[in-house]
């Protein structure tokens, strides 16, 4: 498995497209019961295809992605080569943005000194949808690329 498993609530989520795609390798309703019951490793493994085809999809079309801590904001757009980035890091402990209260602050503070931008761009390695992957174990979320657009007009 080159991804993570889908979680429950995913499989339950994408029901018909695993129905689909065991039926894209001739399996019945029938037979993947019996597939679960006498060969779960078996089970395991077309899970874990499933999965990592499903984690293709979504990372080939990821575009942009968000991560925030309580004084740090880090927002990308994937491009065809790179990924660019630009960071907001907020100098001030009291202010946690990872609230509904921190998060109004900087919408009305974004410009205040105690907020520093940091901009950067980091070429892909051999495997970009790893990269983006990467990213999202660490947290970060695929956006409409909202902030991102934002902000970018105060960087540029």
């Amino acid at each position: 498995m080159k991804y993570s498993r889908l979680t429950k609530e995913q499989f339950e989520e994408l029901h018909q497209e695993f129905i689909n795609f065991l039926a894209t390798q001739s399996i019945t309703a029938d037979e993947w019961t019996e597939i679960k019951r006498l060969k779960p490793e078996v089970a395991e493994e077309e899970l874990d295809v499933f999965s990592d085809l499903v984690w293709e999809g979504v990372l080939s079309k990821a575009t942009y992605l968000e991560n925030m801590s309580p004084q740090q904001l880090f927002l990308f757009q994937v491009e065809s080569t790179q990924m660019s980035l630009i960071s907001l890091k907020i100098n001030n402990a009291d202010i946690d943005i990872t609230t509904a209260e921190g998060y109004a602050w900087l919408q009305k503070n974004y410009m205040d000194d105690s907020v520093d931008f940091f901009t950067s761009e980091k070429a892909f390695s051999e495997d970009k949808q790893f990269d983006i992957f990467s990213l999202i174990r660490q947290g970060a979320v695929i956006t409409k690329g909202s902030l991102y657009q934002f902000f970018e007009r105060f960087v540029g």
